[in-house]
């Protein structure tokens, strides 16, 4: 399908590896995916932005993330991953390189709630910190996870951000706790990331997710995001799905407008402020 939006929107998750880098064990090992990839593909559909999102398997150690946000020279945003006891120094270098939050994975197996259990302690940790550079706190999660984020976002005062329609796959029923649980959340003030379609118990072209991904986007209005989830570490290098098969249920469930605004317009909301 052609892409019906100008230049200049945003693609609020995807990754980039290095493969010499050294990964945690006990996940996968990622093959090469440079930033020129991915800005060389999203710029073919009118994208211009990216979010990179520090993957689970490099731990804290943000070093790849940040020497491609540096040479980006301020075009893209970051996502990183943070120990509690992480310096100032190191907060701060990161925001000049246009990172906006930190994440915890709760799925990955090299994931936080993996390594060092609740995160909510670490978070708690952070708070006055993120919150002072106007950071927001990113979460991998399944839907099940979502009664306690709601009360974790309340406590923490700071924006969450939900990848992957937050876990709310195509077998969920319409009734299920966990939409009550996200409704909390949009009411709260978080953001929700229309992203992951395959990790969500659907197939391309995803249509048992559309409903999921229509409701979801009228709780959250204009705190909704894409993400291609690009380069797709769930499937072999060699079988990635095509770029436009990611933003094709977005247009299927929405419409065209509100792709359009969800692309060009809620991602600056969040991540182009400046606070320090």
């Amino acid at each position: 399908m052609t892409d019906q939006h100008p230049p200049g929107g945003w693609d609020c998750h995807v990754h980039v590896f290095d493969a010499d880098a050294p990964v945690q064990p006990g996940h996968y090992r990622p093959v090469h995916r440079p930033l020129a990839d991915i800005e060389a593909l999203a710029a073919a559909h009118g994208v211009r932005h990216l979010v990179l999102v520090q993957p689970s398997v490099y731990g804290t150690d943000n070093g790849v993330m940040l020497r491609a946000l540096q040479a980006a020279k301020g075009r893209h945003r970051g996502v990183a991953v943070v120990d509690a006891g992480v310096a100032d120094a190191e907060l701060d270098a990161l925001h000049a390189a246009g990172v906006r939050g930190i994440r915890f994975n709760l799925v990955s197996p090299v994931g936080h709630q993996a390594r060092h259990g609740d995160p909510a302690d670490a978070l708690r940790a952070l708070a006055p910190r993120l919150r002072a550079r106007g950071w927001h706190v990113q979460w991998y999660a399944r839907c099940e996870h979502l009664p306690a984020l709601a009360v974790l976002q309340e406590e923490a005062g700071l924006p969450f951000v939900l990848d992957h329609l937050a876990g709310l796959h195509a077998e969920l029923p319409a009734a299920d706790p966990a939409w009550r649980a996200a409704a909390a959340l949009a009411a709260g003030g978080a953001w929700i990331k229309l992203s992951g379609w395959y990790r969500l118990r659907d197939a391309e072209p995803y249509a048992a997710l559309r409903p999921a991904i229509a409701r979801a986007f009228e709780l959250f209005g204009e705190r909704a995001l894409w993400g291609s989830d690009w380069p797709h570490t769930s499937f072999a290098p060699e079988a990635l799905p095509a770029y436009g098969s990611t933003l094709a249920p977005l247009r299927q469930a929405l419409g065209d407008d509100a792709t359009r605004r969800v692309l060009d317009v809620h991602a600056p909301l969040l991540y182009q402020h400046e606070t320090r």
